[in-house]
């Protein structure tokens, strides 16, 4: 009975601390709020460009099958232009050329002429990729400076344990662990804004390559339609029936197996 008093006693007069994220937050004061803060911002734009980005670029992918199969089947690039969705990166590269096919006219040496609806295409797939690469670039900077940032409030904790230490006179776990705790938090937390940033950076634009490549078969496409008045045409996705024979004449019979072709048959 005596030790258990004792034991009670003990338990009340012992320090209680509680450490978690919110007491490691409030360690570190309002600085390792700041901190804080500036990450989920990046966390909260990384993510926010990762969907916009990937819906942009699901929406090229899914207009191409129109591009490879109603559009060619048109007898011309204005009533194909028809097939294709409005503001789209496709119509945007049909309408492109079909301006500059009614201005080449004013060019008065056809290399010339080849030359301005060549570069007015070219203009166009740049306009194109360089909406797609935006805010690509604020991924690479979240993936490269949140670490250090997180690094940052490393470095102001470790500071305060420090002070800490100094003012107690003893490394005691209630005078470090706060400081210590907020310093390890803040590391984690800069990896975990960083390695997600840089995964969507490195995703997004393996598959903006992949998009600029077909625009630039798109372009040239249209630039040998245009050039050879519509007999140069690529091969489209519909399969193509095969050839039936005329009407009224008969497939000629395959030579008997042992007769060769041209001889007569023995009587």
């Amino acid at each position: 009975m005596i030790i258990e008093l004792l034991q009670a006693a003990a338990d009340e007069a012992a320090p209680k601390n509680s450490f978690g994220f919110i007491q490691a937050m409030e360690e570190g004061g309002p600085i390792a709020w700041a901190i804080f803060g500036v990450m989920v911002i990046m966390s909260i734009g990384s993510f926010y460009i990762l969907i916009t980005k990937y819906l942009e670029q699901r929406k090229i992918f899914n207009q191409y099958s129109d591009v490879q199969g109603p559009f060619w089947r048109t007898n011309s690039l204005k009533e194909g232009a028809t097939k294709l969705e409005k503001n789209s990166a496709w119509r945007q590269l049909v309408d492109d050329a079909l301006k500059a096919d009614d201005e080449h006219g004013k060019m008065t040496d056809k290399l010339e002429a080849h030359d301005w609806m060549h570069g007015s295409l070219s203009r166009s797939e740049a306009a194109i990729n360089a909406k797609l690469a935006g805010g690509l670039p604020f991924l690479a900077s979240v993936g490269a400076t949140a670490p250090f940032v997180g690094l940052l409030g490393t470095v102001i904790g470790i500071y305060r344990a420090l002070i800490a230490i100094g003012l107690a006179g003893s490394a005691s776990i209630d005078k470090v662990a706060g400081p210590v705790g907020e310093a390890l938090i803040m590391t984690a937390i800069g990896l975990l804004v960083a390695v997600p940033a840089v995964l969507a950076y490195n995703w997004l634009s393996a598959r903006n390559k992949k998009i600029s490549g077909m625009l630039s078969g798109f372009s040239t496409d249209i630039l040998a339609y245009i050039n050879s008045n519509g007999s140069v045409k690529p091969a489209t996705m519909a399969a193509r029936a095969p050839a039936k024979a005329p009407a009224g004449k008969p497939a000629a019979a395959k030579p008997a197996a042992g007769t060769a072709a041209g001889a007569k048959p023995k009587a």
